[in-house]
């Protein structure tokens, strides 16, 4: 057989996964107790909390993990200094020759180069996972008009990064002010209203601060389950009366350069806090969530109030604990987990498995929060013990940095590569998601699906069709065999994989399966599967005459099977 022959036999098999993946296989996995001790007694569970924690395992992070405690782990991510992506952009930005144009003139790389960057070989891994997970429920796209200020999209970047481990509260009152956030929700240049004409405020960002980024459509519980009338109907959170009374806070925000109505800002101010303008904030009285803000009260206190009295409602907790949750554990979490990712958020702190707390003992803060989601005993769960609605599915982009981070990838030159320049076709781009309610719902139950069927929650299924899916096994492929193309033309450069550790165990087609299973699923890949795999190795011979050919050939099969496996992307 030649190499083109295993590879399309390799599709094949990859394609048959895929379609199983599709359909029954995404009835997703479940849970056991967590260690008392909070230690990793074996490699596989340290590789599958890193799978959960990070962009991905790699043979240093679970060495070192093995036998040590999570909770020195965690303490260790906490205190890591913050990935920053607006320095670099500033000096390529400032490198450029002078324009006469009204916008900032977008630099060669993509806005999201360096998150990608950041992803694969940053040292601060939990923080730049949270960093993803709250850019999808805060949403910010550079998709249209805004890639034109590439600044003003990293400034965006870095307050989630800044705040990852901060306050959610904090976190919130910086993205307001972000212009990035004004201009995206259009609330920059946001005028009170006139009565003479008939203007009225623009009500984007009121009504999105309320039904995605805080408290959602409808009344909740602490567990994340609906508050139901006497009539059995969920209780809607406000009305439109709400959002009218709210977005007259959001008057007379704009780019901090003296010019209220030039919203097409230059460096230094298009980046950095926006700017209250006093003569065009209503100071009207305000009234919204059965609150009420004083006539004649100025731009920076109103916006403080309404903030406090927006955080202040008890949907917050469990709304944003439940998507956290989503992000980093389960598609469909149980409503118990839920109250207890809930509840650490409310009291802002939370034991570790070795005694000691962490958090601020403050109402919305997120190292208590993600402490709780991923030490919580669904999330250390044993993957012997399953159910059927646990898991999630592994996002495209994560699969994609965990393969480069699974094969020692060190050096990675983003920008070079051509198909990282757009990633939507296989249904996800970090921050350049099609619309504020980012690529995929936390509400959203794939239809026609046995998920579906079963009424499980699985957001990520909505960017899953036979077209990303075949996608994603082609984008994914041109990195696995080297093939991707590189815009240099330089063939070392982009984002390449250092197969040594694999092609050393080659001979050996059960060795290699058991080293890849570990690092990319921590053993759960299913018996199925790797007797598929087993059976693949065995039809590749290794042949005096073309030994490295042979050895390549069976590692870079063997790793687009477990890729495209449904224990590879189903996470367990």
């Amino acid at each position: 057989m030649t190499l083109g022959t295993f590879k399309k036999a390799s599709f094949d098999k990859t394609r048959l996964l895929v379609t199983a993946c599709l359909s029954t296989t995404f009835l997703l996995m479940s849970c056991a107790p967590p260690p008392p001790s909070g230690i990793f007694e074996t490699e596989a569970e340290a590789s599958r909390f890193l799978g959960k924690a990070t962009f991905g395992a790699t043979s240093t992070a679970i060495a070192d993990l093995t036998g040590e405690n999570v909770s020195d782990w965690i303490r260790a991510e906490f205190e890591k200094p913050a990935t920053k992506y607006l320095p670099s952009m500033l000096a390529e930005i400032e490198a450029l020759p002078e324009t006469s144009a009204p916008v900032e003139r977008p630099p060669a790389r993509s806005i999201s180069d360096g998150f990608v960057e950041a992803a694969i070989i940053g040292d601060d891994q939990l923080r730049q996972r949270m960093v993803l997970a709250l850019s999808e429920i805060i949403v910010v796209s550079y998709f249209g008009d805004i890639k034109n200020y590439p600044a003003i999209m990293t400034e965006y970047m870095d307050v989630l990064s800044d705040n990852a481990f901060g306050n959610y509260r904090d976190l919130l009152e910086e993205i307001t002010y972000t212009p990035a956030m004004g201009f995206y929700l259009t609330y920059i240049a946001n005028q009170k209203g006139d009565p003479d004409t008939g203007r009225v405020p623009d009500e984007n960002y009121a009504r999105e601060l309320l039904q995605l980024f805080t408290i959602g459509l409808t009344e909740l519980n602490m567990d994340g389950t609906e508050i139901l009338d006497a009539t059995g109907q969920a209780k809607e959170t406000y009305d439109n009366s709400d959002i009218t009374g709210l977005a007259k806070v959001f008057t007379g925000l704009s780019w901090d350069h003296g010019d209220f109505f030039n919203t097409r800002g230059r460096l230094p101010s298009a980046y950095g806090p926006m700017k209250i303008y006093p003569e065009h904030h209503s100071n009207l009285e305000k009234t919204f969530l059965d609150f009420t803000i004083p006539a004649n009260t100025d731009g920076e206190t109103s916006i403080d109030m309404a903030l406090d009295a927006v955080f202040a409602h008890p949907n917050v907790a469990p709304f944003v604990s439940r998507q956290l949750i989503q992000r980093f554990v389960s598609s469909n979490p149980d409503p118990a987990y839920i109250q207890r990712v809930a509840t650490a958020f409310e009291e802002g702190t939370y034991i570790l498995p070795d005694g000691l707390s962490v958090g601020t003992g403050q109402r919305g803060d997120l190292k208590a929060t993600i402490a709780a989601v991923l030490l919580d005993k669904d999330a250390l769960r044993n993957p012997a013990m399953v159910s059927a609605d646990s898991g999630k599915i592994r996002e495209p982009f994560i699969r994609f940095v965990n393969w480069a981070r699974a094969f020692n990838e060190i050096t990675p030159d983003v920008r070079d590569e051509k198909i990282l320049i757009d990633m939507s076709t296989m249904g996800q781009h970090p921050f350049n998601s099609p619309s504020v309610f980012n690529f995929f719902r936390p509400g959203y139950i794939a239809s026609n699906t046995e998920t579906g069927a079963a009424g499980l929650t699985a957001p990520e299924l909505q960017v899953i069709n036979e077209s990303s899916a075949i996608a994603y096994v082609n984008f994914i492929n041109a990195f696995i065999y080297d093939t991707s193309p590189n815009l240099s033309g330089n063939k070392d450069g982009g984002v390449k994989a250092d197969y040594s550790a694999e092609l050393a165990i080659a001979d050996n087609g059960q060795a290699l399966i058991d080293r890849l299973d570990l690092l990319l699923t921590g053993n759960s890949l299913g018996a199925e599967t790797r007797a598929r795999m087993l059976e693949m190795m065995d039809e590749i011979p290794i042949r005096a005459e073309t030994e490295d050919e042979d050895r390549l050939s069976r590692v870079t099969v063997a790793v687009t099977m477990v890729m495209a496996a449904p224990g590879y992307l189903v996470q367990r």
